[in-house]
């Protein structure tokens, strides 16, 4: 499969994607009313997921410093509105076949924590709701450590126990894109129909360590049983409709419907890909493949140290998303319509944003990187939102989910 980097690189397309680069690379700040502004300072804008440290552990450097290129960093954030995040503890496909996964785990939460150490000034580790509320009133970033992968395959309950000492407060429930050895994925061959019997007991002490379920990657049968067995709500921290762009990164409306009679909250991931079929069937026929598709990780790894897998995971940091033609690029106003369809859907007490921020997302037309998320509120004034509903958008619907599952 073609890294992002490979792709933008491929022959086809880089000729197009340097001329768009140059042209983007002094792009304008948008243009945004002072209505939107002032509503989304007012705002607690909590970001469901974010990349923010995947470039600073591969190739040094802080969060705290400003980067010319990718989507996010802390000075970014807040000029984009953002009080709080998801902090994604990303260990993706490569470190699994030689089972470096809880080793690689344990690399990233000591480097997390001490990225948060060094920039304590701006952003603190939050480990529950009473905690985000004094760090808010504090003036800083409150940061949520959420694993995206696996911390071990096999979901052993020490380990997992250990990671909760640590700090981390969340966890994907399917190995990304793999199936764990105790729940399926979204794409890939299911093996179990959902969870083993060892899975609904992660589940069971997931909720009585006070930790967020993330079923964003897992597969429908492993979200329905997930929402059977957790006595907790449950959150989707990334995700997009599939009755709207059919594809299994998506969740169906029934699953949706289900998620949110459980009280939980279903955030929508930034990126087009996700929820414009045009521009995602474009992107899929210029790759030759879907950007789901991990099956070439096991040969391109095999044999090879962390270190190694370390060196070859790492250049494909941060993960910008690819370059589209605006004949086939999404809109805010686009994507803020996906994001109205939920809300017929379920109401507008369960939805919220999880951009994946540098973990991918090609962003809709004029939209920089995080500096730009008033764009969205613009496009939601235009719709005829409420304040109110802005407001539960951007961060109130996760807080209040967020307080419940770790009290």
């Amino acid at each position: 499969m073609l890294t992002r980097r490979q792709f933008i690189g491929s022959s086809a397309y880089a000729a197009f994607a340097w001329k768009q680069a140059l042209s983007q690379a002094g792009q304008p700040a948008p243009q945004i009313s002072a209505r939107a502004r002032a509503i989304h300072q007012r705002a607690f804008v909590f970001d469901a997921h974010v990349h923010a440290l995947d470039r600073e552990f591969y190739d040094g450097g802080s969060m705290g410093v400003r980067k010319s290129d990718g989507q996010w960093d802390l000075p970014r954030a807040r000029e984009g509105g953002e009080d709080a995040f998801f902090l994604s503890v990303y260990v993706p496909e490569e470190y699994y076949p030689s089972r470096f996964e809880t080793r690689q785990t344990l690399r990233r939460i000591d480097h997390a924590l001490r990225q948060l150490h060094e920039n304590r000034g701006q952003v603190e580790l939050a480990l529950n709701g009473a905690d985000m509320d004094r760090i808010r009133s504090s003036g800083k970033m409150g940061a949520v450590l959420d694993i995206e992968g696996s911390y071990d395959l096999d979901g052993d309950l020490g380990i997992l126990r250990d990671m909760h000492a640590l700090g981390l407060r969340s966890a994907q429930l399917s190995a990304h894109n793999w199936d764990q050895n105790y729940a399926d994925s979204c794409c890939s061959m299911p093996k179990w129909n959902g969870l083993t019997a060892h899975g609904r007991e992660l589940i069971r002490e997931m909720n009585r360590l006070g930790m967020v379920i993330n079923v964003s990657h897992s597969g429908d049968e492993t979200i329905s049983q997930v929402l059977d067995v957790s006595e907790r709500p449950v959150v989707a921290t990334h995700h997009g409709l599939r009755s709207v762009n059919d594809i299994p990164r998506n969740m169906p409306d029934e699953l949706i419907k289900k998620l949110v009679d459980k009280g939980g909250i279903f955030c929508f991931q930034i990126g087009s890909e996700f929820h414009y079929p045009r521009e995602y069937q474009w992107l899929t026929a210029q790759r030759g493949k879907t950007f789901f598709d991990t099956t070439s990780i096991p040969d391109r790894v095999r044999g090879k140290s962390i270190y190694q897998v370390d060196s070859l995971v790492g250049p494909t940091f941060p993960m910008k998303g690819a370059t589209v033609p605006d004949s086939v690029a999404m809109s805010v106003d686009d994507w803020v319509e996906v994001v109205d369809r939920a809300i017929q859907l379920v109401g507008e007490d369960h939805v919220g944003l999880g951009t994946d921020f540098d973990g991918g997302p090609t962003l809709a037309r004029g939209m920089r990187d995080v500096r730009d998320l008033p764009m969205v509120t613009d496009a939601m004034l235009r719709r005829g939102y409420s304040e109110t509903r802005i407001r539960k958008f951007w961060g109130g619907n996760l807080l209040r989910v967020f307080r419940q599952i770790t009290a």
